[in-house]
């Protein structure tokens, strides 16, 4: 048993298919199927049931699979910690993160980490929470940066900063030159262009207009932060979005209200069983270092 003979049962199984399995894999589908049928003679077990239109596991494949999935992941840390360089000369580092964070906290990051180790090549992925936290667990990612809350088992959590949800307008919208505070019972009255409901961000939103007992006037849903910044800055619309965002754009205007928007934790998130690259750990100190000076 070879590993290969692992990594080509997991490419049918992902499949479904020989040929397309074979494709990905840049192997004939004589040799796939050669070499599967010996990792079945090896183990004694049939892995894949092969009598419908798609492959499928069997009971033992599946068993098999799961193991067989574990592995090849701790296999790859191992070999990355082999080639890890200490001094940071040359690397890969993966980051991924939600959306909101994205638009006002990597750049900084990312200058500091790449000014300091410009051998190291950085891939950054804007995600939801819940992939974040399911690459984080299964080492598609070294880091996340997202919000506090339950994490999945085997997540390890560091509290970075704070940050301020906000009734956010355009400079000429008809509440940027508001002194006092808006009520929540008055933003109805006021259209709003929202993040769509996959953002974790907007579930905070909604919990405030719930705990308000409003139901806000949507005029506009969106899965990006840049365009809902567009939509708000001409004056027609409102938003909710981080403080910091609204301080980056001078177009934008922070209007307070009664009772005050919520508040959630930014967390840098990693693998608690995990080895922890150099790379890793380095970015994970300049995160730290630029949340203390926030």
């Amino acid at each position: 048993m070879e590993l290969r003979h692992i990594r080509y049962l997991l490419a049918v199984a992902d499949h479904g298919n020989f040929t397309r399995a074979a494709e990905a894999l840049h192997i004939s589908q004589p040799t796939l199927s050669q070499q599967v049928k010996q990792l079945e003679r090896a183990l004694g077990v049939q892995l894949l049931d092969r009598s419908g239109r798609t492959v499928r596991l069997t009971d033992a494949g599946e068993t098999y699979a799961r193991h067989a999935r574990l592995a090849l992941r701790d296999l790859e840390a191992g070999e990355r910690a082999v080639h890890d360089v200490q001094d940071l000369s040359r690397g890969h580092l993966r980051v991924a993160m939600t959306p909101t964070i994205t638009a006002y906290l990597i750049g900084p990051l990312v200058h500091r980490f790449h000014a300091m180790h410009p051998g190291v090549t950085l891939t950054v992925v804007e995600t939801t929470q819940d992939r974040i936290e399911a690459d984080v667990l299964d080492d598609r990612v070294d880091l996340g940066i997202a919000f506090a809350g339950p994490h999945v088992s085997g997540i390890e959590s560091t509290a970075l900063l704070t940050e301020n949800l906000g009734l956010v307008v355009g400079s000429t919208h008809p509440l940027a030159a508001r002194s006092e505070p808006v009520e929540a019972r008055e933003l109805p009255q006021h259209p709003l262009a929202l993040l769509s409901s996959d953002f974790v961000t907007r579930a905070h939103i909604d919990s405030y207009f719930d705990e308000c007992r409003i139901a806000p006037r949507i005029g506009v849903e969106a899965n990006s932060i840049g365009a809902l910044v567009e939509f708000v800055r001409r004056g027609a619309l409102a938003t909710v979005l981080p403080d910091a965002i609204t301080r980056v754009h001078p177009d934008l205007r922070s209007v307070a209200t009664t009772p005050a928007m919520p508040t959630r934790t930014v967390e840098l998130l990693r693998r608690s069983t995990s080895y922890h690259a150099a790379a890793a750990r380095a970015f994970a100190a300049i995160a730290e270092d630029a949340a203390r000076s926030t």
